[in-house]
């Protein structure tokens, strides 16, 4: 079993994917959310950062999907298998 990490290149190829299909612009998502300039975005969408949870959570709610669809999983195997968490973290 491997850690899941995002892939933040993919999940903001995906983020601008859906705008576009939503037909929105940048600069609507960005009104819509309070932002005083759309740059989150746009570095969201390069893949240069991601979007906070409570900002993920809003662009589910615009897109009309669940968050786990617009976060993109990294696939390689990491070589450091985690092992089984201890029987005391599942009370």
């Amino acid at each position: 079993m491997t850690y899941p990490t995002i892939d933040m290149e993919a999940t903001g190829r995906r983020i601008k994917e859906l705008r576009k299909q939503h037909h929105l612009k940048v600069e609507e998502i960005a009104e819509f959310m309070g932002f005083e300039s759309e740059q989150a975005i746009y570095k969201w969408q390069r893949g240069e950062s991601l979007p906070k949870i409570e900002n993920l959570f809003a662009l589910s709610r615009i897109f009309g999907i669940k968050v786990d669809d617009i976060i993109i999983e990294k696939t390689e195997e990491d070589e450091s298998p985690l092992l089984p968490f201890p029987k005391t973290l599942y009370r």
